[in-house]
């Protein structure tokens, strides 16, 4: 109870500290509000979770409905040739102090940066958009570029979209880059045994299309390792397989229900020793599937629930040669977001529940695949691109409390 109480103490005197020596006036602004001389809030509530006209920004391949203004563009002369006056910039920074009142763990921790990333995008023709990141520092390694894709709106005058590059696979579901918490959204990221495909970053292509009642198709082709680094003859996929992803969502009133179904295959070379004879190689083949269906109610512009099961099937991910073992994954999300002033309001709280539970045979345990966590997590805006977190999360089954306080912000 001691450590716990000077755990929470610590917390509150790192955020007060942060509080008390930031700036109290802000210049700079994110890369699109400061093209279009709009507010954050006019997309976020708050930073970086989406309001739903942020959501219909960026599904128009980051412009304007209506005629983009002409003063965003140089006049080259060149009717074929779209330039934007200025390049689109903008810098995430994310800071934390972390303790943890677990037996062996690390007791307190500056995660200082935690995140530090850089941003662009924007037009590149009309209806033709791009995005990309480059994390300079994430959880201090130099991580690379994460998302990369070129974006083509409203293909052949239809509510149908192209995008091309590199993406989360779980975009369509629940967006992990937009999550208020600390605390992730852990079935997204389990990998099963050795199999390298799961429900984060992807190369590919992913197809939507939005009907005027309500019903939302994506499609994605994935090629379901990763974002790996190319081998010595460039090539980014690991085998001559593609995964297949569909997700159909329908919204009615203040209701959104989806399902989705996702199936892939991976391959592995393994090494067979023939007594007496040269060594030879044979591929070995995993088969797997997710099937999952999810919810969101916005009970008011102020409060919003969402929710998710996701079960995912492995036929061999240990990629045995012989006595192959099947495995089950299944994981749970229940999140809450609570705008407590209204979605202008400086005050947000977030509750989220995960749980993943993994099954597989009595001889090869699935290390990682069993999680249950619940976290609370209170977010207080400094500025609009400037965001308090105190958050609490408590890790059932390895009976651990985190506890952090830091801040979020973008210019």
């Amino acid at each position: 109870m001691m450590a716990s109480r000077r755990a929470v103490i610590w917390a509150v005197l790192v955020a007060a500290a942060v509080a008390f020596v930031w700036p109290q006036t802000g210049s700079a602004i994110p890369a699109f509000a400061r093209k279009y001389r709009l507010s954050c809030s006019t997309c976020h509530a708050p930073v970086p979770r989406l309001k739903a006209y942020g959501e219909d920004f960026a599904g128009n391949a980051f412009q304007l409905e209506g005629k983009e203004p002409v003063r965003f563009f140089r006049d080259t002369g060149d009717p074929i040739l779209t330039l934007q006056r200025e390049l689109p910039i903008a810098v995430r920074f994310d800071n934390y102090f972390r303790v943890q009142t677990k037996e062996g763990a690390r007791k307190s921790d500056f995660q200082m940066p935690y995140y530090l990333k850089f941003l662009s995008g924007g037009q590149i023709a009309k209806d033709v958009s791009y995005y990309f990141y480059f994390f300079f520092s994430e959880r201090g390694e130099v991580a690379g570029v994460e998302d990369a894709y070129v974006h083509f709106n409203n293909l052949f005058g239809t509510d149908l979209d192209l995008m091309i590059g590199q993406f989360q696979v779980s975009d369509p579901l629940f967006k992990r880059e937009l999550r208020l918490t600390y605390e992730d959204y852990q079935i997204y990221r389990v990998r099963v045994g050795a199999a390298r495909a799961n429900l984060t970053y992807d190369r590919g292509l992913m197809l939507t299309y939005g009907t005027s009642f309500g019903s939302d198709v994506v499609l994605e082709v994935l090629n379901g390792n990763g974002k790996s680094p190319a081998d010595a003859l460039r090539n980014f996929d690991t085998d001559n397989y593609k995964n297949v992803l569909l997700r159909v969502s329908q919204s009615v009133g203040n209701v959104r229900i989806g399902g989705f179904g996702y199936y892939g295959k991976e391959e592995k070379y393994k090494e067979l020793f023939p007594s007496g004879s040269q060594p030879t190689r044979e591929w070995v083949t995993d088969r797997f599937h997710y099937l999952g269906v999810d919810a969101t109610v916005d009970f008011s512009k102020s409060l919003q629930l969402n929710a998710q099961a996701i079960v995912r099937r492995d036929d061999n991910p240990y990629f045995m040669r012989v006595h192959p073992v099947e495995v089950e994954t299944r994981g749970y999300i229940v999140e809450l977001i609570w705008a407590l002033h209204g979605e202008m309001g400086r005050p947000f709280l977030t509750l989220l529940y995960n749980r993943v539970d993994g099954e597989s045979s009595p001889e090869l345990l699935n290390l990682g695949l069993d999680y249950e966590s619940f976290t609370a997590s209170y977010s207080y805006l400094l500025h609009r691109n400037l965001r308090l977190v105190f958050e609490g999360t408590y890790d059932k089954r390895a009976k651990n409390t985190r506890l952090l306080a830091g801040f979020v912000s973008a210019f």
